[in-house]
């Protein structure tokens, strides 16, 4: 489970039960209008903390953590990110958070359109950062988790580091990590990671947990159900993504009843990560806080 801290005093880590699963989130005490954020795969809502720093008394921050709040097996089909959508769903209904602002980045910004397109969420404006929608051929796909170029990597993922600081000097040999911001650097090995049984460091989303995140991604095309989702949305992609050679984020806001399409200079697939007061700038004028 995610550790719990606040944050400059006003944001804590609760949870919700939704009838058959009890949800973790990140919220603010602020007043204003909700933002809903919403991570991307084997990633944590305190990564939205230097964001939602430069929207700070504009708004009120609710920011779920998805990856084991129910069992799943990555052989086996792993999360459907349908079932996660609903799951999103329900959290609104269960905390009464009606029209909310949202914002949801990669496998977030998926779900965040199923739930909207699928599954009715009512949604004031959907600010969606290079979200994850597949090629079609890929949802009618039969695939084990070593056929998967993501889920098989991640599911290998290194699980352990004998402090904080090895932690660290590992991500920034990554290029993952080399271009975070570096408080985020330093927010991801606080609370993505905690305490291993054995002594050190083990990451918090267990890396099959990761993998069946990935797999789950394949469950449910979310094309067919964009056009049912009227609120103004905007779409996100960073100039330098690896994404571009199968993911069209410009054809992807054609895809909404009153979509936009916007790429952010100097950035890859983590814009939040690389960007943060940047990000932060986005959502403030696209939502006018």
């Amino acid at each position: 489970m995610i550790k719990n801290s606040k944050y400059d005093g006003d944001a804590v880590l609760q949870s919700v039960d939704i009838g058959d699963a009890s949800i973790p989130y990140l919220s603010s005490k602020s007043s204003g209008p909700t933002v809903i954020f919403l991570h991307a795969t084997g990633f944590l809502p305190w990564l939205w903390l230097p964001v939602a720093r430069h929207l700070k008394n504009s708004f009120r921050l609710v920011a779920p953590y998805f990856c084991d709040h129910r069992e799943a097996d990555p052989e086996k089909g792993g999360f459907s990110w349908m079932l996660l959508a609903e799951d999103l769903t329900r959290f609104c209904e269960c905390l009464n958070i009606e029209n909310p602002y949202m914002v949801g980045h990669s496998m977030g910004g998926a779900i965040m359109s199923i739930a909207g397109g699928k599954f009715g969420l009512d949604i004031k404006k959907l600010l969606l950062i290079e979200p994850i929608f597949l090629p079609p051929e890929i949802y009618k796909m039969q695939m084990r988790v070593d056929e998967h170029p993501l889920a098989g990597k991640s599911i290998n993922r290194r699980n352990f580091w004998n402090n904080a600081s090895e932690a660290k000097t590992y991500l920034k040999s990554k290029q993952l990590f080399q271009t975070w911001d570096d408080e985020m650097l330093d927010l991801y090995v606080q609370y993505g990671m905690k305490d291993s049984e054995t002594g050190g460091l083990e990451l918090t989303c267990h890396p099959r947990n990761e993998a069946a995140l990935f797999m789950g991604s394949r469950a449910f095309d979310p094309r067919p159900v964009l056009s049912e989702i009227k609120c103004p949305v905007l779409v996100l992609e960073g100039e330098h993504t690896g994404n571009k050679g199968f993911i069209d984020q410009e054809e992807t806001a054609r895809a909404f009843a009153d979509g936009q399409y916007r790429r952010v200079k100097d950035a890859g697939h983590l814009i939040p990560m690389e960007k943060p007061k940047e990000t932060a700038g986005i959502i403030r004028e696209f939502f006018e806080l």
